[in-house]
């Protein structure tokens, strides 16, 4: 095979390599008329360790996911691939021990991953009939939920990032939500977004975008956020960014 052929050949696995990973994260229709979310990944290359995911449940629950592996590039999204199939696997088994299934995740990633690999993760699972949410957070930016009377409340219960560590207790936690509440995950990505004069947009600049536009649904308000981070850093991405939205209706 020649130089050029050989070439055009990459590019074509690459192409391929970058839809698969787009349709994992296509958005779906919410399940019932208590939950309205979205969320929007863009990677800072054609691939990358950026990842979330909506899985409507059995019990009529919806899990949410939002993770984002070490490194950039190849190795970020085989990592990430790996966490992802294997959450959605132990899911099935696991019941309503969420806990208890973010240990099962973090064995099987730790034991088919290089040492030096690991991924932030957020794991939720959320019944919005009920107003409740059980999640740990697994080294992630502490989700932000923005309450309808103004308040907020951060997300931090859990533990290391899956696949640092053989063996880990991962720790749950449990909160009300309340019609109007607005729960914004994100990757690090965004939050160390940054301008011109090397200035990070922060917590801060999302919780702003966010609490200025709570009343937006769930598709605006992840546009709107992009938006506003993209206007701060001038549209410069240096990391993958993604951001993950839902409110109690």
């Amino acid at each position: 095979m020649g130089c050029q052929a050989l070439a055009l050949e990459n590019r074509c696995e690459w192409a391929t390599a970058c839809d698969v990973q787009q349709r994992f994260m296509r958005n779906v229709a919410s399940p019932t008329g208590s939950l309205d979310y979205s969320a929007r990944c863009r990677q800072a290359h054609e691939i990358g360790g950026d990842y979330y995911d909506f899985v409507p449940l059995a019990d009529g629950s919806l899990a949410l996911a939002v993770g984002d592996a070490s490194g950039k590039g190849l190795a970020a999204a085989l990592m990430i691939s790996n966490v992802q199939s294997s959450l959605r696997t132990a899911a099935l088994f696991s019941g309503n021990d969420v806990a208890g299934m973010l240990k099962a995740v973090n064995q099987q990633v730790y034991a088919t991953s290089l040492l030096d690999r690991y991924a932030t993760l957020f794991y939720a699972v959320v019944d919005g009939a009920a107003g409740k949410m059980r999640y740990v957070n697994a080294g992630h930016p502490p989700p932000i939920v923005l309450r309808a009377d103004g308040s907020i409340d951060w997300l931090e219960t859990g533990g290391a990032p899956v696949g640092m560590f053989p063996e880990w207790a991962y720790e749950e936690g449990a909160i009300e939500l309340n019609p109007g509440d607005l729960v914004v995950a994100c990757t690090d990505g965004v939050i160390e977004a940054e301008n011109p004069f090397g200035e990070r947009w922060g917590v801060e600049g999302l919780r702003r975008a966010a609490a200025e536009n709570q009343a937006r649904d769930a598709h605006e308000l992840v546009d709107i956020i992009f938006k506003s981070m993209d206007e701060f850093s001038c549209g410069y991405q240096a990391d993958d960014v993604t951001v993950a939205v839902l409110r109690i209706v």
